[in-house]
Parts: structure tokens; sequence; C-alpha cells
């Protein structure tokens, strides 16, 4: 049970389930741990907030005894690492988080396109669960929300790179708070497309040299959106109005050059154009996520060259749901990464072009020493037609 307390009355043993006050003005928006000790207590008090809330049912009252200070004991770290999941087992989870989250960012945007001031603390609980998906397993996430309908593109984009930012941050061996600020500079990256007209948001064909000047515009607005509604967080406010800058120094709004480029800005760089090209959009379809690979690590000028070889690493050189050609003449979808492994990771086998039917789907794990086949190439989605890619992988979703 959580109760709201006054910031000044925490005591060893409570549990601190979430700090009040402006958002993103203390250190301690993204955690939730048990007090236990005279630093962390100290930490708490001074981090600038008035009232926090606590979880009496992982802690103590605000009534109970406090106990003796435990001054060997180190402070709790702000998050907890998860226990890691297959993707099977954590896709239902994801799911659960993907449909939540459509439903936050909506209303996120809809405030913003009133020109009401936005309460992003409302984003933090997703942000969390974002985070516990993401360490259980990446995959999942990552693989469900590129599946969004092309009118929902706007709202689940942010939460696509939200993911993969944070994904990308643990790659990079970021601390969990960077991780944490880098996923909520995901969620909010796009805010001013809310500011943009829908109708050219979602125009079907080519957009004319004014609207793109326009749609040009949004890093600019969102940034104001977000000092506006007293974000003061230096990494959110920096991806919002950077992530389409590029190391070349051709990007916009700003046209800043590589050494004035921050790393998490180059890290939403590379996360934002990935998922952008894999999606469907009201103008396209996505492409092929090992294409999108393909694509983006030959654009010269465009990423960070270490930030994008480590987001490969995070995701794979054939991502999950990708089609692939194996030596023995059969076709399969990606549908788990071997870490160990970039290039042998779990394929779902379903066709034959030798005899051109179809299969009974087989899973085979490419790191099996039983296991002669290999990955030789891509294949094109398109020139396959086949309508039930998706589900090979995403068949454990409810």
């Amino acid at each position: 049970m959580l109760k709201k307390i006054p910031i000044a009355q925490v005591q060893i043993g409570m549990f601190l389930h979430a700090a009040e006050g402006p958002w993103l003005k203390h250190a301690l928006w993204t955690s939730r741990f048990l007090i236990k000790d005279e630093e962390t207590l100290g930490r708490v008090r001074a981090c600038g907030a008035k009232e926090c809330w606590i979880d009496v049912s992982r802690g103590t009252d605000l009534t109970a005894t406090q106990p003796a200070p435990q001054k060997e004991t180190a402070p709790a770290p702000p998050t907890q690492r998860v226990v890691q999941r297959s993707m099977a087992d954590e896709l239902q989870n994801a799911a659960s988080v993907l449909k939540r989250s459509k439903a936050a960012v909506n209303a996120l945007f809809a405030e913003a396109r009133m020109g009401n001031a936005v309460d992003t603390r409302a984003c933090l609980p997703l942000v969390n669960d974002i985070v516990e998906s993401i360490d259980s397993n990446a995959h999942a996430l990552i693989s469900l929300s590129r599946l969004k309908m092309a009118d929902e593109y706007t709202y689940m984009h942010s939460v696509s790179v939200c993911a993969l930012m944070v994904s990308l941050g643990r790659a990079l061996e970021l601390d969990d708070d960077t991780c944490r600020d880098a996923g909520m500079a995901g969620l909010l990256h796009d805010l001013g497309k809310a500011a943009m007209p829908q109708e050219i948001i979602n125009k079907p064909g080519k957009l004319t040299d004014e609207e793109f000047t326009l749609i040009k515009s949004h890093p600019v607005r969102g940034h104001e959106m977000l000092l506006n509604s007293g974000v003061d967080n230096e990494r959110v406010l920096d991806v919002c109005r950077h992530h389409h800058e590029r190391i070349d120094g051709t990007g916009y709004p700003d046209k800043l050059p590589a050494e004035k480029l921050s790393l998490i800005a180059r890290m939403s760089a590379v996360c934002d154009v990935y998922d952008a090209v894999t999606s469907n959009r009201p103008y396209k379809a996505g492409w092929d996520p090992a294409h999108s690979i393909a694509q983006m690590a030959s654009w010269q000028g465009h990423f960070d060259q270490t930030v994008l070889q480590t987001f490969i690493k995070t995701i794979g050189i054939y991502p999950v749901g990708s089609l692939v050609r194996m030596a023995s003449g059969k076709l399969g979808v990606v549908v788990e990464q071997n870490p160990k492994k970039l290039s042998a990771p779990k394929v779902k086998l379903f066709f034959s072009t030798k005899s051109g039917m179809p299969l009974a789907p087989k899973l085979v794990d490419l790191m099996d020493s039983h296991v002669t086949d290999k990955i030789v190439a891509r294949e094109a989605p398109e020139n396959w037609n086949f309508s039930y890619l998706n589900d090979l992988w995403a068949h454990h979703i409810p």
C-alpha cells in the first residue's frame, strides 16, 4: 500500500516508491528502494522534493519504530536488475506494457496538442515498466513495438525509441540513472509533433518543401514544450532538440558538428532512424530489420560508428523478424538472438525454395553443435509475399 508523507519524515527502514515535486528536478524520480542506512536517508531528504510516496507493504510505516542505522551496509542500488527471461516468456508481458504505453503516450500528446503543460510524471511508471521488460529480454518489447499500425506511428514510435534507448544504454554500460534518462528522452523526443498539423503528419504522399520545412521545426517546438512544462533534465532536453543532428554537421535544427554532439544525442539519432525505417508509415511500408541495419551502416556521415556498431550488437545482424535464406535452401524467420554469436540466432524454418512448398515450422538454434545448416543471406519479404511472417515469431502473444 502506498502512502504520501513529507520528505522530512522519511525514516530508515521505509521503502521509497517515488519522490514528489517538479518532475526530473531531483535524482530520485527513477528510484524505488529500501532506505537502509544514514547515507541513503540523507540523500533522500536532500533530493529537493517536498513529499514522497512510501510502500508500507515493503518497508516500515510512518508510525513504526525507526530501526538503528546500519552504517556498514552499502546504499541500495537504484535499480534491481530483473532475471533474464526467454523471448517466449517475456512476449506476453511486453505486449501488456505496449498496451499501457499506447494509452499513456496518447494522453500525453493530446494534452500537448491542446497547448497544456504536459504532466510527464505520469510517464515515470511507464519508463520503469519498459526498463524492466528490456532487462528481462530486450528483443521481446523491441520486436513487438515494430508491429505498430501506420496510424499508430506518432505515439508508438515514441515508445519504441524509449525501449531502444534503454537497450542501447545498457549495451554501452551506462549507469542506471542515465539509462532511465535515455528512456524518458526517447519517450519525449518527438513531443513537438503534437504541434504539427495532423494532415501533414499523416499525409500519404511526399511532403512539399513548405510542409517538410514545417515538420523540421518539431525538435525546437518539442524543446520549448518541455521547458514550458518545467522539465530541466539536460539529457531529455538534449535528445528532444538534437535527435535529427548528424555527425557530419548536416542535421537539424542546429547543424551541430560531431564534437558538439553528446553521447545521448548520438544514441537517439540511431534509435530514432531505426524505428522509423522499420515501421509502416502512411506513405510507405517498413523495411525489413536486417535490410534496415545494412542500409544504416552504409550511410556516411549520419551516425556515430561506435554507437551504431553497439546498437547492431544489441539487436543482432539479423534482428527478430528478419527473413533469411539457409544453406539448405530453406527459408526461416529469426525468432530470438544468441548474444554469444550474432550470426547464429534461433530461426524458425517454414519454407523450401527447392520444392517451392511450405514446411511444417521447425525451430532451429544455430548455436547448437548438432545443427549444420547456417544463414547465407537475408531475403526481402516483399519478394515472397508471405503474410504470416510475424505470426511465426510472435505466436506467444495472447
